[in-house]
């Protein structure tokens, strides 16, 4: 989801700084949630500022690390399918992944590559 526009922050600041409506009315007023009123107003108060905060990331890949152990493995098995990657990697290291965690790791790698149902290339 996309932050608030400076704006808008600025306004919800500023309507709860005037003092006669509380944070619940505040937010009912501009539909943002009220954790939203408060996190906006305790930051204007720490920091003197409301812009965005940088996103801050997600976990990263159990595979994060193991670059070259999966690029050989892809030169070694090409024609694998996802599935059969991680059957693999789980027999080779031990860790279980999901298919889909596979894909991305694959895709970061710039290793993706389209098959058929049969195992032909497409």
């Amino acid at each position: 989801m996309r932050p608030l526009s400076k704006d808008i922050r600025e306004k919800i600041v500023n309507t709860y700084e005037e003092g006669n409506t509380s944070i619940r009315k505040v937010a009912e007023r501009f539909r943002v949630s009220k954790n939203t009123v408060q996190k906006l107003v305790k930051q204007k108060r720490e920091t003197g500022n409301i812009n965005p905060q940088k996103a801050k990331g997600g976990k990263p890949s159990q595979l994060t690390g193991w670059e070259k152990e999966v690029t050989r493995m892809v030169e070694e098995h090409s024609d694998y399918t996802l599935s059969e990657y991680c059957e693999l990697w789980e027999d080779r290291g031990g860790v279980r992944l999901s298919e889909s965690a596979m894909c991305r790791f694959l895709g970061k790698l710039k290793l993706t590559r389209k098959k058929r149902q049969n195992g032909t290339e497409k």
